[in-house]
């Protein structure tokens, strides 16, 4: 099962020339998660490998106007589409608010909007897998939310299995799913019988803005893959704290004391180019990206490996060619962007 994450928007509150308003694109299976949809987010989807998709969930840290203005636009675009399938819109509290707000801009949609006031504690429950939501400390009604699969049964001894006279098929089918079968002898063989220890699955956690907290660490805690928030550099500390952002050296200490597998920076002010921020983070915690527009971190399971990053592997026009791409990656995935 496919698990990755593509940046579609990096900036901070200001977008540049190289970097859109803040969005972020989760892909679990046939699964989209679209977070935060800032302004001119569905056209950075068509710059992108991507396209505009008709995704189907999309959740909102917040509501500070660089996180969702680029809503209107794209239910419209959506609309004009020929949409006919409902849409989940998920965010704090105020949620419904804006969009009575947005109606205007907006108009009438083909399809239902289906929106979710969350909090923290709360959750969107999938069929393997959940959205955890959490708290962070960013001066309004503001969530981040942990993508976490269910731990996945161990694996199958397939020499176990026939020493036990497990016919192959259907049988060997739902011992992996966890049920027991009976043989034609009368015996039953349990899942414990023929599966290893059980596997923990994968957790990707994205931030949007906060200062640094608790509520990350125990949200993040062991997770593949940290997207936080890293808008400021060391010297910029007390504007950091002032705005409810973190610098990318305290962004780093969370990932360390959560002991992540890797640490993405996003939300970057557009006084930075990337460096800077990126040597910040990793004097404190070395596996750090300063995530680019159209960067992909694939995320394997664990036994496979760490996380995987793709540097504009999600850009349409990219000039990288499958030869080259590996080791492009094992070099950036360290080095300053």
């Amino acid at each position: 099962m496919e698990l990755d994450v593509v940046f579609i928007g990096t900036s901070g509150s200001v977008p540049t020339a190289r970097r859109g308003a803040p969005a972020i694109l989760v892909r679990r299976g046939g699964d989209r998660f679209l977070v935060d949809c800032g302004e001119g987010t569905q056209r950075q989807l068509l710059r992108s490998t991507v396209g505009l998709v008709d995704v189907p969930d999309i959740l909102l840290t917040h509501y500070h106007a660089d996180h969702f203005l680029g809503l209107p636009g794209l239910l419209k675009t959506l609309a004009l589409r020929g949409r006919d399938v409902p849409l989940s819109v998920a965010g704090p509290p105020g949620l419904k608010e804006i969009f009575h707000s947005l109606r205007r801009l907006i108009g009438r949609l083909p399809y239902e909007l289906v929106l979710d006031e969350v909090q923290a504690g709360d959750n969107i429950p999938r069929a393997d897998y959940r959205v955890d939501v959490f708290a962070v400390e960013h001066g309004v009604d503001a969530v981040g939310y942990a993508f976490v699969e269910d731990p996945r049964p161990g694996r199958f001894d397939v020499d176990a299995a026939r020493a036990l006279g497990v016919p192959e098929g259907r049988d060997w089918g739902s011992l992996q799913r966890g049920d027991s079968v009976v043989l034609a002898d009368g015996q039953t063989v349990a899942p414990a019988d023929v599966l290893g220890e059980t596997r923990p699955g994968r957790s990707l956690v994205i931030t949007g803005d906060t200062r640094p907290t608790r509520s990350v660490v125990e949200a993040g805690y062991e997770a593949q893959v940290l997207v936080h928030d890293g808008t400021f550099s060391d010297e910029e500390a007390d504007r950091a704290v002032a705005t409810g952002h973190s610098t990318a050296r305290e962004a780093a200490e969370i990932a360390r004391f959560a002991g992540v597998g890797l640490l993405a920076l996003v939300h970057l002010s557009s006084r930075y180019g990337g460096s800077e921020i990126g040597r910040q983070a990793r004097a404190v915690f070395e596996n750090t990206v300063v995530a680019r527009d159209f960067d992909l971190i694939e995320i394997p399971y664990p036994e496979r490996g760490g996380p995987i990053v793709h540097r504009r592997g999600a850009k349409a026009d990219r000039r990288l060619s499958e030869q080259t791409a590996p080791a492009v990656v094992a070099r950036e995935a360290t080095n300053d962007p």
